[in-house]
């Protein structure tokens, strides 16, 4: 009933169903965002309300739009307190109270305006050879020109020490003493704790708020959903068997390229697509935690959640498209590992693109970092180098690639358990689990292993993105 209301009170309601979108790109117009700022923040119920100039960069129309809402909000009872430069004279006489100061900071008057700047006229036209102000003149305009530093020189006065040693300066001094003044019995402002709902409310919340996001604003989601699709029938096609076909050393070098080829295609296209998304909501993010709204926490386990729950649907479609026209065998454990491994694989490209960003000042830099990471994740996964072939100096690295994990899981859980003997190159026959050990350091044995280091991956990204959006603020304003 409260957002219905606040909804009303700024004339949002015929916006109802409309998408905000970018500035100067989609979505509401300029007098439309700040409206809806205004609405964001009395949705709070806060006593006061601060605005820095709400009508800079409107047209007269729209900054008429936005002051009605203004002095809608100061009707229920609340104080607003704007800055504004060159307001007309609807504007200006729009305003309750006035706190002029003059260049350096000192006022020079303060106190109600009066109907049609009555008070404020009388005051000024009170000092000796100020002009009298026109009819129908703007009282803003001649406020300033009468109060302009060159009539201070030309009439040899300061109307600093004129406000400072007027009866209206002493009336402003006995309130503030008055307001100042607690009254007996009371106490200090205290709340329990920073935020005013638990975690979980919190997260609900900002999980709601991403849900919401994502269903009403599809294109993320639909491009990789279908980059997921053509991927997964494009490599379904160049692969087609290649799961079948393992007793040969040849076929078994191209069923591991073709499990490299699977999680790096799809995995640095998530990364690289959930930046643009992550630095625009970043923006947002910076101005609803400056409000007190939640705590960073709870909006980067919501932010992960709902697309951990588009990696799951993602990764269904790719295993069931890849697993069935590879041609793996079809069981529940080989199936349920593939899955668990690819999904494992999404999850953690796209929790590392987060946190470049997060890490980041902006998408460009972001994007050259991930690059850079990704070339030493690619270099040693294990496929262009096997982990046994890479010098002992640079094979610490091996472990902490990712892609190499990944790898390792799909190959493994698939043909690491498989009976029979490998053809290698000069007729030779041995067993595929020492083939695979002695050639790529892969153990079936080590499996439960792997499946906690993409835990381990995940919650490492995760952690370094949710703290990085908890101490960092790159913003420049």
């Amino acid at each position: 009933m409260f957002v219905e209301e606040v909804m009303e009170l700024v004339e949002l309601n015929p916006l109802r169903d409309a998408l905000v979108g970018l500035p100067g790109i989609d979505g509401l117009s300029t007098e439309q965002r700040k409206r809806l700022t205004i609405a964001v923040e009395l949705v709070a119920n806060p006593s006061i309300i601060f605005m820095d100039e709400p009508t800079s960069g409107l047209d007269a129309r729209a900054a008429a739009i936005v002051m009605r809402t203004v002095r809608n909000t100061v009707d229920t009872g609340r104080t607003v307190v704007c800055t504004i430069h060159q307001p007309s004279i609807d504007i200006f006489e729009s305003f309750d109270e006035l706190v002029l100061m003059k260049r350096g900071g000192q006022i020079i008057y303060a106190g109600a305006l009066g109907h049609q700047s009555h008070r404020l006229v009388e005051y000024f036209e009170s000092v000796p050879g100020v002009p009298k102000i026109k009819d129908g003149y703007n009282p803003a305009t001649w406020m300033l020109e009468v109060t302009a530093s060159s009539v201070e020189a030309q009439l040899d006065v300061d109307f600093a020490d004129i406000y400072a040693n007027s009866a209206l300066y002493k009336r402003n001094q006995e309130l503030i003493a008055e307001l100042s003044t607690p009254p007996p019995g009371s106490q200090e402002l205290h709340f329990p704790t920073k935020y005013s709902q638990s975690f979980n409310v919190q997260f609900r919340a900002c999980f709601w708020k991403w849900y919401r996001s994502y269903w009403r604003n599809p294109r993320y989601n639909a491009v990789r959903f279908f980059m997921t699709i053509i991927i997964g029938i494009l490599f379904g096609l160049i692969f087609w068997k290649k799961g079948e076909k393992t007793d040969k050393e040849q076929d078994l070098r191209n069923f591991l390229g073709a499990m490299y080829a699977a999680i790096l295609f799809l995995g640095a296209s998530n990364a690289s697509a959930i930046q643009p998304v992550i630095s625009i909501e970043r923006t947002v993010f910076y101005r609803e935690r400056a409000a007190g709204m939640y705590s960073p926490l709870p909006y980067a386990f919501s932010q992960v959640s709902i697309e951990v729950i588009y990696n799951a649907i993602q990764t269904i479609i790719y295993s069931l498209l890849l697993f069935s026209m590879m041609g793996f065998q079809w069981k529940a454990s080989n199936f349920l590992w593939f899955y668990y491994f690819i999904l494992m694989c999404f999850v953690y490209f796209t929790m590392f693109g987060m946190m470049i960003i997060a890490l980041t000042p902006g998408p460009q830099i972001a994007a050259i970092a991930m690059s850079f990471f990704l070339s030493f994740w690619n270099l040693f996964s294990g496929f262009m180098v096997p982990r046994p072939q890479i010098p002992i100096w640079w094979r610490w690295y091996y472990w902490l690639s990712p892609i190499a994990w990944t790898i390792n899981g799909l190959v493994t859980s698939q043909v690491g358990n498989k009976g029979g003997n490998l053809h290698i190159a000069g007729g030779v026959d041995i067993p595929v689990k020492t083939f695979l050990k002695d050639t790529f350091g892969f153990e079936y044995d080590f499996l439960p292993y792997i499946a906690l280091a993409h835990f381990g991956w995940v919650f490492v990204y995760f952690f370094v993105f949710a703290y990085s959006m908890k101490f960092l603020n790159f913003q420049k304003r």
